[in-house]
């Protein structure tokens, strides 16, 4: 039983760590949209790669979230992310007790 726990708690600390990243990566990517980036840019690529997929979903089912030239889909997602990190914190830690 140990060892499960010990398991389930390593993977908390990934999940989490993989979340805090990628929180990262939206706000980089959000910051990097409000100039003119160069869309050759491997940065630039990479961050837009990475969030567009899951901001792509976010205005396609919310499509009030861009509106008058505004997105808001990145703070949608910040939130997901949140709710989505509490939701399985809260998981394995029932299943720890």
């Amino acid at each position: 039983m140990v060892v499960i726990a010990t398991f389930v708690e390593a993977l908390i600390y990934v999940v989490n760590a993989l979340v805090s990243v990628y929180s990262f990566v939206v706000i980089a990517a959000c910051l990097i949209s409000w100039v003119n980036p160069d869309p050759y840019n491997p940065i630039v690529r990479i961050l837009k790669n990475l969030t567009e997929p899951a901001l792509w979903r976010i205005r396609k089912y919310m499509p009030f979230t861009y509106t008058s030239g505004l997105d808001f889909s990145p703070v949608v997602l910040l939130i997901l992310l949140h709710v989505a990190r509490i939701v399985f914190n809260r998981l394995a830690g029932a299943l720890l007790s």
